[in-house]
């Protein structure tokens, strides 16, 4: 049986994303909601409660500028 937690991909809420980017969760629900992405940054899961859990490595190549690289 495989390890669940192993296989588990470090991820942000949307508030934690857009704080390490230091604009507003609502431009990152916007840009989802309008282009489908924000950045090229496409959310992992969307929870029961409604809230979105983005890639945490993809926002941190975002900060550090190596993103599409």
């Amino acid at each position: 049986m495989k390890n669940n937690q192993a296989a588990q991909t470090r991820a942000y809420t949307t508030e934690e994303a857009a704080g390490k980017v230091r604009n507003k969760p609502a431009t990152w629900r916007r840009n989802l909601c309008v282009n489908g992405h924000f950045m090229g940054i496409k959310p992992l899961a969307k929870l029961p409660n409604g809230r979105l859990l983005w890639p945490a490595d993809q926002v941190d190549a975002l900060i550090s500028g190596t993103a599409g690289c």
